[in-house]
């Protein structure tokens, strides 16, 4: 099973770029960021066919869409391989913010180039694979044709690329003609493993050689034997999400990365919470019959593998809310549809001046059904009976016990 979220983060200049966040409903094996080519998107076959594969094989994915392309804001006009670059560093903040680390880069075609040059300038970074990359930025002004000498005479021409109208200034020529990916690869300082098809029609298989050839040990090369340059068979992207992320083991798995097994709680307990052995802040939360698991979100130094304590305790008074009223409406016979509660947590002071602060739940329900208004009311009141909403309200007192470690 997986998920995937869609989400934004601020690009180099300030910009919202829209990203789409895919990985395994348990804790990921490790982080990747995937790069997209030249004028393309995050929703290319390539890259979300890559993204499902790999998330498969228990790895997390973020895929985004460049500044000015996509559903991001910003100006593609004023953007370059640079600017690319500068993206991908924040998109990489952003992901070690959500789980702690960014682990594995992985970039197509000049997404490639920028992966490796944007590498250097990613700590966290383990290793870097590139999928029919440029070992030359430049090019891409291939695809520019004739518009190239319109471009450097006159500081802009509109240039059709797939299809689709692109404004390309002289700044992003010079920028890229700039760039130095052979110099990048040769001082990456991590594996790298360089595929590369050699029917590609658009970058050819002479780029993938000197990739390689720049590059220290370790380094590997893969050959996407038949396929083009966009991967557009699915086999072809199959194939190369399971080489990426069978070859990434080698150098991003760790022993002590594997979590404790849960261990169930002792006889008159109803919760056991155990550290899992992985990351600051990750426990496992376990009852007789369930096995849930509880962390903090990158941002607080944990790897965000599961709610927080206070996620647990809002979810507490939300379930225990729906299910009495639930209770409630089907003694009565009532027409009660579905029930949702939505809550939240917050300190709120008490008093003016005054230092102390008391614990806010705010909680919203919704009732659908053919209910009238006087038993909307009534579940409204049998809401706040609900024994979670009693306890939380009347307070507690909590006994701890120091027991030997066995």
């Amino acid at each position: 099973m997986s998920r995937s979220e869609r989400v934004t983060f601020t690009g180099h200049d300030g910009a919202e770029l829209a990203a789409r966040l895919d990985y395994p409903v348990y804790p990921p094996s490790a982080v990747v960021l995937f790069a997209h080519c030249f004028s393309c998107s995050k929703d290319l076959l390539v890259a979300s066919r890559l993204a499902r594969r790999m998330v498969d094989h228990g790895l997390a994915v973020l895929r985004f869409d460049f500044t000015g392309l996509g559903a991001s804001e910003g100006e593609f006009a004023n953007t370059n391989f640079s600017s690319n670059v500068e993206d991908l560093i924040a998109a990489s903040a952003w992901l070690t913010g959500r789980f702690g680390s960014t682990d594995l880069l992985i970039g197509h075609s000049l997404g490639g180039a920028a992966s490796v040059v944007a590498a250097s300038r990613m700590p966290s970074i383990k290793a870097v694979a590139t999928i029919g990359a440029p070992s030359d930025a430049s090019h891409v002004l291939d695809q520019f044709g004739e518009h190239l000498d319109t471009i450097c005479e006159k500081g802009q021409a509109q240039v059709n690329l797939a299809g689709r109208p692109f404004v390309i200034k002289k700044q992003f020529v010079d920028d890229v003609q700039d760039a130095k990916v052979i110099e990048a690869v040769s001082k990456l300082r991590r594996p790298l493993l360089v595929m590369h098809s050699p029917t590609d029609e658009v970058v050819g298989i002479d780029n993938a050689t000197k990739l390689y050839s720049a590059a220290r040990h370790p380094k590997s090369f893969v050959s996407l034997d038949n396929a083009d340059h966009l991967l557009s068979r699915e086999e072809d992207v199959v194939f190369a999400a399971d080489v990426i992320s069978a070859w990434a083991k080698r150098y991003l798995a760790k022993p002590e990365d594997k979590p404790r097994e849960p261990t169930e709680p002792v006889k008159g307990f109803q919760v056991r919470v155990e550290e899992t052995g992985t990351g600051n802040y990750a426990n496992h939360v376990v009852t007789p019959t369930h096995v849930l698991r509880t962390d903090e979100p990158g941002g607080l130094g944990g790897m965000n593998t599961g709610p927080g304590p206070f996620d647990y305790l809002c979810a507490a008074l939300g379930a225990c809310t729906s299910i009495t009223v639930r209770m409630y409406a089907d003694r009565k016979g009532w027409p009660l549809e579905n029930v949702r509660v939505d809550v939240t947590h917050k300190k709120e002071t008490q008093e003016p001046g005054s230092d102390r602060k008391a614990n806010v739940f705010l909680r919203q329900i919704s009732f659908f059904g053919d209910l009238d208004e006087e038993q909307r009311q009534r579940l409204l009141v049998i809401a706040d009976k609900c024994p979670v909403h009693k306890t939380l309200h009347a307070g507690s007192e909590i006994q701890t016990e120091l027991v030997s470690a066995s």
